[in-house]
């Protein structure tokens, strides 16, 4: 297969997602493994200019019958390439996903792994990408950094309510913050947007198992079977092997099992979008997250939506340093004189830190806030 195919392609498919990356060598060896010749032609031929679409519109952008078109796109959907959704009208319409955030690496890898050659292969590929996206946009960070800052929030977060003994961790107003009157917040309580749904389905934590594919188990021994997603996000997820459907009895027992696990609910919206209908859940640990990690390390900035921000009672503080030990992003330090102190700029407002506080001396102050961090600078 040429380079002009995997270059025309390749950026099709970048630009479906939210986030700028260049084409690499890697990401073309991840082309030619996942997808056929005649499906990245059939991407370059159809979704340059629209990336939904549905039947009709695909027939009058590629010129093909409709009986060629399902042949091609169908494949495309059951390998996570290419979302397809059903309208409340019977409208079916096909979207071209990126490779990442969220896409087919995600798709791929929420089936549960069989530890396959392919799979390895394909995990080791995607780390090879991302370290590859890191050393490019170090060498040209100050042209990346006005592009990230224009993308919407990748996430958002839902703050842990209880600590790990069952108290109600304390929620104050924050009074720093003056949210817009007009804004109208999303559900802040994981098992209200979890009761909101009639069809839930849950899959493998991608970032998990990819990490499990690299030879590296979770610090935190955190469950994997945790990746929720949410109404037409479950259908397609269930319809196309990528997760099961649950009830929602089952899925509160299951995201109450996170919670105890310590890990951090984040909700996703379309496009970012928070003002539109949840899509899909996930729980993450600070060990195995790929957002937490590509931040990290310098690949990707860490954007964020939280209506939290974690708030320390030095005077209760004993200076243990659970708090510190969990943070996902690293927000917290033991200061001079031995207290915790957390850092209100990388803080997003999840409560583990709360969750874990052995002397109850951590609260959360409430104020809509969005959490933009850009990777760090690196040497190389």
């Amino acid at each position: 297969m040429s380079d002009e195919i995997y270059n025309k392609a390749g950026n099709i498919i970048i630009k479906a997602g939210m986030l700028p990356f260049p084409i690499t060598d890697t990401l073309k060896e991840l082309l030619k493994i996942l997808y056929t010749r005649e499906e990245l032609e059939f991407i370059i031929r159809t979704f340059k200019r629209k990336k939904s679409q549905t039947i009709d519109e695909l027939i009058k952008s590629s010129n093909m019958d409709k009986e060629d078109i399902i042949r091609i796109i169908e494949p495309l959907t059951d390998k996570g390439a290419v979302f397809k959704s059903t309208s409340s009208s019977g409208l079916v319409i096909y979207r071209l996903l990126p490779p990442i955030f969220i896409g087919i690496f995600e798709y791929f890898l929420m089936k549960k792994i069989t530890y396959s050659e392919e799979e390895k292969k394909v995990a080791i590929l995607f780390e090879i990408l991302f370290e590859e996206i890191r050393d490019i946009i170090q060498d040209k960070y100050e042209m990346f950094m006005p592009a990230f800052s224009t993308v919407p929030p990748i996430d958002r977060t839902i703050p842990l309510l209880k600590t790990n003994v069952g108290k109600d961790i304390k929620i104050e107003i924050n009074q720093e913050i003056d949210s817009p009157e007009e804004m109208i917040l999303p559900k802040q309580d994981i098992a209200e947007i979890i009761k909101s749904f009639e069809d839930i389905a849950v899959g493998h934590c991608f970032c998990r198992q990819h990490q499990d594919l690299l030879g590296h188990s979770c610090e935190f021994n955190a469950p994997r079977e945790v990746c929720f997603t949410l109404g037409k996000s479950a259908r397609f997820t269930s319809e196309h092997g990528f997760a099961r459907m649950i009830t929602q009895e089952e899925a509160l027992k299951l995201i109450e099992d996170a919670a105890e696990a310590g890990l951090v609910h984040k909700v996703y919206h379309p496009q970012g979008n928070i003002s539109k209908e949840e899509t899909s859940i996930c729980n993450c640990c600070k060990d195995c997250c790929g957002t937490f990690n590509l931040w990290k390390k310098g690949t990707m900035p860490m954007i964020n939506w939280s209506n939290y921000l974690s708030n320390i009672d030095q005077d209760l503080c004993v200076g243990c340093g659970t708090c510190v030990e969990r943070c996902p992003t690293d927000a917290i330090k033991l200061n001079d004189e031995g207290k915790a102190e957390r850092n209100p700029d990388i803080c997003i407002g999840c409560g583990v830190c709360a969750h874990f506080c052995p002397e109850n001396a951590i609260s959360l102050l409430e104020g809509v806030r969005k959490v933009f961090v850009p990777p760090p600078r690196i040497k190389l």
